[in-house]
């Protein structure tokens, strides 16, 4: 091996931090936007007149372009793409800003199509360069990308609220400039940097490639199955359940930050730790752990459900980045594609979960759909034992 290829090998196999820090900005301050909408729904509506069903299609307007992923991520795979991850803060950026001057409800939906597909296009190449740039630390890299996205999801509703507060919804468009400066900075960052898909400017035999796929995607599948009840019902029905239960406002309306507060550390410490000590293991001790709080959590009293919610949060977001590197490490040659897929996946079954969980308590109660969730969390166990303990090795 001559210097220059072993150079090469060398600068694969590193955590390129600068490179690497860039892009979760940008991912931070782009996902920052979408999480305008939810606050300034009560605000639109009032100006628009909506109804109930037409601010539902509106959030799922962000949302539906995901499905879109994989055909994403098999372009992604075979062509430099990084000018998507450049602009997507300022083209989602400028779609969630201009909403605020949105005069009638067509122009609210057209804007939220731009952002939705320019989220789903901007989460199909930046998570995928984050792995690629990680080199033999992808745990560290996704954990990394988790903390961005969870961190715009925390600052997004209460820039919306200040901006709508200070600048009136007329004065929105002016926050477009956070969007604008990040793509800046990601093109001065990110424009001549050393990267290329492994399979740039080839053609990739998609049939072959999901048959591949299938040792690693369908064990994640059903896992995502059983998780899907606690990452669906617990955020969403949280604040309901704890007054239900006694706790006072102020818990209940605290309690989504808390969690999610925790979360952030859980995210960032999952997949770094993973690294070390194993993927497998990692994720067993998050469903574990995260089946035995949540149990707690329903039982205990409302002084002991702090900590507990802090646990929670801790133990049940940091298995997301590990199961991103299982995806991205055994197909590096698919990156995009493998992570589309893994993607759209995750949210048809989510958005299946959220419908079903919702039914449940309306039956059963919350009480029982949360023991449910607890032991559906350890019915998963099984399907983590499907997944190799180290990376597949394909010839």
């Amino acid at each position: 091996m001559n210097v220059a290829l072993a150079k090469s090998v060398q600068k694969e196999e590193e955590f390129q931090t600068g490179p690497v820090l860039t892009i979760i900005s940008g991912h931070a301050v782009h996902d920052s936007y979408p999480a305008y909408l939810s606050p300034l729904l009560p605000l639109l509506i009032e100006k628009l007149a909506l109804t109930k069903t037409q601010v539902g299609f509106l959030s799922s307007l962000l949302q539906f372009p995901s499905l879109l992923q994989p055909f994403l991520g098999y372009v992604v795979d075979r062509h430099d793409l990084r000018w998507i991850a450049i602009l997507g803060p300022l083209v989602t950026g400028a779609a969630m800003s201009l909403i605020g001057i949105a005069p009638i409800y067509g122009v609210l939906v057209i804007l939220l199509t731009v952002a939705g597909f320019s989220t789903a296009a901007f989460h199909s190449v930046a998570p995928v360069m984050t792995g690629a740039l990680s080199g033999n630390k992808l745990g560290r890299g996704m954990s990394l990308w988790m903390v961005g996205g969870e961190l715009g999801r925390t600052l997004g509703p209460i820039l919306a609220v200040g901006a709508a507060t200070y600048l009136t919804l007329p004065g929105l468009p002016l926050m477009m400039v956070v969007g604008a400066l990040a793509s800046l900075v990601l093109f001065f960052r990110l424009r001549r940097l050393p990267y290329r898909p492994v399979n740039y400017g080839q053609t990739v035999d998609v049939g072959a490639a999901l048959r591949r796929m299938l040792p690693i995607l369908l064990p994640l599948t059903f896992l995502q199955i059983f998780r899907s009840f606690i990452s669906i019902g617990l955020p969403t029905f949280l604040p309901t359940f704890l007054t239900e239960q006694g706790d006072s406002l102020w818990l209940a309306g605290a309690s989504l930050s808390i969690m999610e507060a925790a979360g952030v550390a859980g995210a960032m410490l999952g997949g770094t730790i993973s690294d070390h000590l194993g993927r497998r293991k990692v994720m067993m001790a998050s469903l574990i752990l995260s089946s035995f709080f949540l149990f707690l959590f329903v039982i205990a009293g409302s002084w002991a459900r702090l900590p507990l919610l802090l646990l929670l949060g801790f133990t049940s977001l940091s298995l997301t980045p590990v199961a991103m590197a299982v995806v991205q490490e055994n197909y590096p040659e698919n990156r995009a594609l493998a992570n589309g897929i893994y993607m759209s996946i995750n949210f048809v079954i989510n958005g299946l979960a959220a419908v079903l969980v919702g039914t449940l308590a309306d039956y059963f109660g919350l009480v029982w759909v949360y023991y449910i969730s607890a032991a559906l969390l350890l019915a998963g166990l099984p399907f983590v034992f499907m997944l190799p303990e180290k990376r597949l090795v394909r010839s």
